[in-house]
């Protein structure tokens, strides 16, 4: 494919003029196909970041993006429960959850996989198991179902809210009230692509109730306790209340020494019913060692 830049593309980045041209792909897709040398300006190669001056002419080879499936890799796995229902992981901060872009090794199904084998289908090949998921840089709880059957009676319980999720953050600043909730709707930011929002009107409905465990001299931690589970949403929400939480510099936080590759957020807890007896399950992780020492160091 070829295209001509005229002046209704003056100015603009080369993957928006593109995906202007070519709706039916990502964004992520037709950066995919710059790096790979793919898309060439003027017959060279370009970044997808090149800001156009008009004139221009741009070929374009697009690359079929061969099928994901997920494959068994020997990766450490911090197993907190298990049945023939279900596994439940203590997730570190750093892995990703399943594949994407960008990354198709060393998540946590492919740890999965070697560990247990055969997963719940109905997430896709590229993401068995899978009913929810945590931030890469989140740690905590996960739950992971291990048949379809189980797979479908957990994607029920998170949707009809039935599922208990208890998050601890530290966050930056002191809150005037002991507790509270956010209840705004959240959507992708429409200038910066890699964040949400909850500051327009539109988006999905979100909750999230939150309690002061611990006041410090600059920071406080927090018990957070969510109805839903939007991406993003406790980081989303405790930033719009001045409060972002300690390492996050997408939604706000300073950089901090303290947490230099990761944020203060941590599943600690998690509540559901065994798909196949009903019986109520409840599941806690522990902070790990470099979110316990920063309580403990007496620095916040």
């Amino acid at each position: 494919m070829e295209f001509h830049v005229d002046d209704s593309g003056r100015g603009q980045r080369l993957d928006h003029f593109l995906q202007g041209k070519l709706p039916e792909f990502s964004r992520s897709r037709l950066q995919e196909w710059v790096k790979a040398g793919r898309v060439r300006v003027d017959g060279g190669a370009a970044k997808a970041s090149l800001v156009l001056k008009g004139g221009e002419r741009i070929g374009v080879e697009p690359m079929e993006r061969p099928p994901l499936r997920a494959e068994a890799e020997e990766l450490p796995l911090a197993v907190l429960y298990e049945d023939e229902d279900v596994v439940v992981v203590n997730k570190a901060a750093g892995v990703v959850v399943h594949a994407g872009a960008g990354q198709h090794s060393g998540t946590l199904v492919n740890a999965l996989l070697y560990h247990f084998g055969q997963l719940s289908t109905a997430g896709g090949d590229e993401r068995p198991g899978i009913v929810h998921r945590l931030d890469k840089e989140t740690s905590g709880v996960l739950v992971v179902a291990r048949t379809d059957a189980a797979h479908r009676a957990l994607s029920e319980q998170f949707a009809s809210r039935e599922v208990e999720k208890i998050y601890l953050a530290v966050v930056q600043g002191l809150p005037a009230a002991a507790s509270g909730r956010v209840e705004k709707p959240i959507t992708r930011d429409p200038v910066h692509r890699t964040k949400m929002t909850c500051r327009l009107e539109t988006g999905r409905h979100a909750l999230t109730d939150w309690k002061v465990l611990e006041r410090f001299r600059r920071h406080a931690l927090l018990e957070v306790k969510i109805g839903t589970g939007r991406t993003h949403q406790i980081r989303v929400h405790l930033s719009s209340l001045g409060h972002p939480i300690l390492g996050d510099r997408l939604y706000g936080a300073r950089a901090t020494e303290l947490l230099p590759e990761r944020f203060f957020l941590h599943a600690a807890r998690l509540g559901f019913r065994r798909p196949s007896t009903g019986e109520r399950v409840t599941v806690e992780a522990p902070l790990p060692p470099e979110l316990k020492a920063i309580i403990d160091s007496g620095s916040l």
